[in-house]
């Protein structure tokens, strides 16, 4: 099976997966139930439960505890788009090419989507079926993505975005920023698998960790890059976006040039941590060009 159609499969997956899980909420509240699957299944790249099933099959982990983690990941990541386009927020109308949440149903709905889906993430973590060793380490887990979600993560990393929007910061803090904002959903992707992988060293853990905390920063520094470059009918937002809000963004810190130049090394620096893996990496190394040269 090649990249694209192993990708293919892992969205698939997910997809089914969380379609399934929304299907069988009562319908007590309609609308909400609506907004969640909304905000859901509008097309993302599943490129987080794509990173769990890369690194899970590499360190062999059972398939079910795989899906479990994918669903809850992208069940955080959902809330959090969802909140990141509110008008208090990014104040953005259009996510994935079509109309953000907020715009598609309204404010209040879409705060209560997000937090609803904060919920379902922990709720499948903590109930969903996994394998006799995943049930043995869900503390573990939701102890990873709490972790990786709030304060110490992802909330914190986006409440610093907010108060340095318009104002000059270092590369080191902006670094900092998308270690927090953008990095620690995708080495919770690695945390919570290496949690359940047998016979790993903590070398080998590290270096995991290592590898899916450069592909974090990779990633954002291409999604800056696509706001210069990239064409809105294909990222799915208005071109110069963040620019326009004043956000500090690499190619603004660094300049368009210095900013390639960066995800270059990065590119080098998250190949370089998978040499000393005792396993074929041949699958992370193609997700690592994936993530550098996607177009959106």
């Amino acid at each position: 099976m090649n990249f694209s159609e192993l990708h293919s499969q892992v969205r698939y997956k997910t997809d089914q997966g969380l379609s399934n899980i929304i299907d069988i909420l009562p319908d007590h509240s309609s609308t909400l139930k609506s907004a969640m699957r909304y905000a859901l299944l509008s097309g993302g790249k599943r490129t987080r439960p794509l990173l769990v099933y890369l690194i899970g099959e590499t360190v062999s982990v059972e398939d079910t505890d795989l899906l479990t983690i994918s669903m809850a990941i992208e069940c955080i990541h959902a809330y959090s788009l969802v909140h990141d386009d509110l008008p208090a927020m990014d104040d953005d109308d259009l996510r994935r090419g079509k109309p953000t949440c907020h715009k598609a149903f309204d404010e209040a709905t879409a705060i209560l989507a997000g937090d609803a889906l904060q919920s379902l993430a922990f709720t499948l973590l903590a109930d969903h079926p996994m394998s006799t060793n995943g049930g043995a380490r869900r503390a573990a887990l939701v102890s990873i993505l709490a972790k990786a979600a709030g304060y110490l993560g992802m909330c914190g990393g986006q409440a610093i975005d907010l108060q340095t929007t318009g104002q000059s910061i270092t590369l080191t803090e902006l670094t900092q920023l998308h270690q927090l904002k953008t990095g620690a959903l995708l080495c919770a992707c690695a945390e919570m698998v290496t949690v359940l992988a047998p016979n790993l060293t903590p070398q080998q853990t590290g270096a995991l960790i290592d590898y899916a905390r450069l592909i974090g920063l990779i990633f954002q520094i291409q999604d800056d890059i696509l706001d210069i470059e990239g064409h809105s009918d294909i990222t799915g937002k208005p071109q110069g976006s963040d620019l326009e809000l004043g956000k500090n963004t690499f190619p603004a810190l660094l300049g368009l040039h210095s900013a390639k130049e960066e995800l270059a090394k990065l590119h080098k620096q998250a190949l370089q941590a998978l040499t000393g893996l005792p396993y074929n990496t041949e699958a992370l190394t193609a997700f690592t060009d994936f993530v550098v040269k996607r177009d959106h």
